[in-house]
């Protein structure tokens, strides 16, 4: 016959169950707000550094979800107009924004660049999330000043906001043997695990907490 006791007990583990359960099942979400480097263009998708990041994440034990609302193709501004529906969807806890190339090829002012993105770090921050920014630089024949300019977009604002910044995105690639496709604009699959290398050490941190 159970005693008073018993029952007392048992019922003390389960509340200590169910208290502990939601801690245990929690996960933190990383969403990646990009262009077509983000969104595996012209590789195939398990490949992609999106997917790289998903597998080491699992492999280190960390319960971190990686949202991939990244399009080939997509601006600033179509980042800027699409960010408010993403963050409050997936409410997110870390942003990475990789966009500003297509705008930089298009021959886009430069301080509308600037502004839309500066726009989506304010959003980032104010839904109480992180943002990582990740720059970008566009081949010297669009000429030195535009050239020059368009760089300077991107450590100008990692300054100002004090947010994480990934200096150049295709450090290690753009220039080796392999590693871009016929276009000269997108990598390859052997190159997808040093775009990942390039980005971690700004991620590593916020995910890990080390």
């Amino acid at each position: 016959m159970h005693t008073v006791s018993t029952y007392i007990r048992s019922f003390a583990v389960l509340a200590l169950l169910l208290v502990a359960w939601p801690a245990s099942a929690s996960q933190s979400t990383l969403l990646v707000v990009g262009d077509s480097l983000s969104a595996a263009y012209g590789v195939p998708s398990d490949t992609a550094w999106v997917q790289l990041l998903r597998e080491r994440l699992e492999e280190k034990g960390l319960a971190w979800k990686v949202v991939n609302a990244s399009i080939s193709g997509e601006t600033t501004d179509g980042g800027l107009r699409r960010l408010p529906g993403l963050l409050e969807k997936n409410e997110p806890d870390v942003v990475v924004i990789e966009l500003g190339g297509n705008d930089g090829l298009r021959g886009f002012p430069p301080n509308v660049i600037e502004s839309n993105l500066a726009g989506m770090i304010e959003l980032v921050v104010d839904a109480g999330a992180t943002p990582i920014l990740v720059g970008m630089q566009i081949p010297p024949n669009y000429g030195q000043r535009y050239t020059q300019m368009f760089a300077e977009i991107f450590p100008k604002l990692s300054d100002r906001y004090e947010v994480g910044l990934v200096p150049f995105f295709l450090e290690g690639i753009y220039n080796q043997n392999g590693m871009m496709q016929e276009d000269g604009i997108h990598p390859t699959e052997e190159a997808q695990p040093v775009l990942l290398d390039n980005l971690w050490d700004r991620l590593k941190p916020l995910l890990t907490g080390a």
